[in-house]
């Protein structure tokens, strides 16, 4: 009679198992958003899940545009994005952490915060043509969310910070060319304040 040694596949098994349970991921959580579907935040219609209708409002100022909302707090405030327009900051492709160079942009937007406590902000998260609508509607949410941090980091209290997402549904340059998709791929300060 021949006997099978299991105790090298049982031990190996346990090892990974341990293995597995004791490692953490240092990504940080991502919102898998579906083609048309929602993210986790309420702002505009609650019938619509998180995506926004857009428009002009009569005074200038912009009625909120389709995205998917995933952290926002400040729904039905005005939008106006003319006062940070300046400081939009612009991604390496498929990332999410700010680059050194256009950290001054986040931190004049702090500034500009810190010297209008009564106002919040919106940040849109964009990305370029190239991916799924899915990725990069996730990316876009990561880019979103690491402006969001570092704006914490730099004081600025998190819950004055709405975020959403536009994956790659809003480009600034609708051209198919390396200096076309390193415009789209960017996070937008959009400034909020409260209805009078």
């Amino acid at each position: 009679m021949k006997t099978i040694n299991l105790a090298k596949p049982i031990i190996l098994g346990i090892a990974l198992g341990l293995a597995a349970a004791g490692c953490k991921s240092t990504k940080p959580p991502v919102t898998q958003v579906p083609p048309g579907g929602t993210g986790t935040g309420t702002q505009g219609d609650p019938g619509s899940g998180g995506k926004l209708a857009g428009g002009t409002n009569p005074d200038g100022t912009e009625k909120a545009l389709e995205g998917i909302a995933f952290g926002t707090n400040h729904s039905g405030w005005t939008q106006n994005r003319v006062p940070l327009q300046a400081d939009t900051v612009h991604f390496d492709y498929d990332k999410s952490t700010i680059r050194t160079d256009e950290k001054p942009k986040v931190a004049a937007v702090a500034d500009y915060m810190k010297g209008n406590t009564a106002v919040a902000v919106l940040i849109e998260g964009h990305c370029d043509e190239r991916g799924t609508e899915e990725y990069n509607r996730a990316l876009g949410e990561r880019r979103a969310l690491a402006l969001r941090e570092e704006l914490a980091h730099l004081g600025i209290d998190a819950n004055r910070v709405d975020t959403m997402t536009f994956g790659r549904d809003r480009p600034v340059d609708t051209g198919h060319s390396e200096a076309a998709h390193a415009k789209n791929r960017r996070g937008e300060f959009v400034v909020l304040t409260a209805p009078k």
